[in-house]
């Protein structure tokens, strides 16, 4: 089932990789509605990462929702699945090949968390600023104004070339062949 209010979008799944890969679209199209462009990549590592861990870890079942919500200045992406254990960031060995997940949510969110949800599940959220951080100050001296030049000056320049005359260019068809 899938939910679009104005500011909330909901959809529920079972985190398989095929389904991850949808929820990921789901969630840039409606950043995209929302003219929040600039944290589709990040929302969409987030809550793949997300997902990926409700896949690997999740028990008894796979079985859980995804939401994200907008307020004026943040966005939340939280993903609910039914495994009351609350997920533990490790420090990954340099070669491992997993373990990494969380860590990278961390570091390109603005905030994250986990929390139980009721006696049976948990909520992993993170949020990502909507407000856009201030422009660099340049370091470019300020524009001048371009002074006027009176239109006479450029008559006067002489228009003539020492080369010989043109010679045509050989005809060529737009056609192959």
């Amino acid at each position: 089932m899938i939910s679009h209010p104005s500011r909330h979008c909901t959809v529920e799944l079972q985190a398989l990789p095929s389904r991850i890969g949808q929820v990921r679209r789901i969630v840039s199209a409606q950043l995209r509605y929302w003219h929040l462009d600039s944290l589709i990549d990040r929302a969409a590592l987030g809550v793949t990462e997300l997902l990926t861990n409700v896949h690997l870890h999740a028990r008894p079942d796979k079985t859980c929702t995804v939401e994200i919500e907008l307020t004026l200045d943040r966005l939340t992406v939280s993903v609910r699945d039914r495994d009351p254990r609350l997920p533990v960031v490790d420090d990954a060995e340099p070669l491992a090949t997993c373990g990494r997940g969380l860590a990278m949510v961390a570091a390109m969110s603005e905030s994250w968390g986990a929390r139980p949800d009721g006696e049976s599940g948990k909520v992993v959220w993170f949020t990502l600023p909507t407000t856009a951080p201030p422009a660099p100050v340049s370091a470019r001296p300020p524009r001048r104004l371009v002074e006027e030049v009176p239109a006479a000056a450029f008559a006067e320049v002489d228009h003539t070339v020492g080369l010989a005359a043109p010679q045509p260019a050989p005809a060529r068809s737009a056609v192959a062949g």
